[in-house]
């Protein structure tokens, strides 16, 4: 059985749209992003996350799992590396994957079995970079920065300024307006 990406024209895996930035100014705001971002969601979409260390990363993804709305609190999965949230309204599970702590080989991700979860499932990604950019010729890239400015040895508490970047790459986003996420 198919998934719904396999009906998308083929194009090249460089392949993006425009991005789109938003400045978020509190976690609550994060969240709330993280649910309208939901709404352009579907089985087997891949999202990478990155930022920071505190950054944002699960607090959006927590606003995500809201608005698939999901089973189960979505905090941080450091330790277990990934948790699976079942969907409680028919939509797809949200597979949500730290993988800060995985080093990096192909084999340590395999081991994941991301590849099955991704055509029925929204995979999340935190530190997915160079790591499963290779299970779909799509993603959603989600960059999320925030000043580190201010005093000389002091950092902008947990309610800080976020700036988000979001950029589809590969034939999914191909023509999805993602400026929505903007309003």
């Amino acid at each position: 059985m198919g998934t719904p990406h396999d009906s998308y024209p083929t194009g090249t895996e460089q392949s993006r749209t425009p991005a789109v930035r938003i400045t978020v100014r509190t976690a609550d705001r994060m969240r709330e992003l993280g649910r309208r971002l939901s709404s352009l969601l579907a089985p087997g979409d891949l999202v990478l996350l990155s930022g920071d260390l505190g950054a944002g990363k699960t607090t959006l993804t927590r606003g995500l799992g809201e608005g698939l709305g999901v089973r189960g609190a979505v905090t941080s999965p450091t330790f277990v590396i990934a948790r699976v949230h079942p969907s409680l309204t028919g939509g797809p599970a949200l597979v949500h994957v730290d993988a800060y702590r995985l080093g990096g080989s192909l084999d340590e991700m395999e081991d994941l079995d991301l590849d099955v979860s991704l055509p029925e499932s929204v995979v999340v990604v935190e530190w997915g970079e160079g790591k499963v950019e290779e299970l779909s010729e799509a993603r959603l890239q989600v960059v999320i920065g925030r000043e580190t400015g201010g005093d000389p040895g002091t950092l902008p508490g947990p309610e800080g300024v976020r700036e988000v970047t979001v950029t589809g790459i590969g034939p999914r986003w191909a023509g999805e307006d993602l400026s929505v996420l903007a309003s």
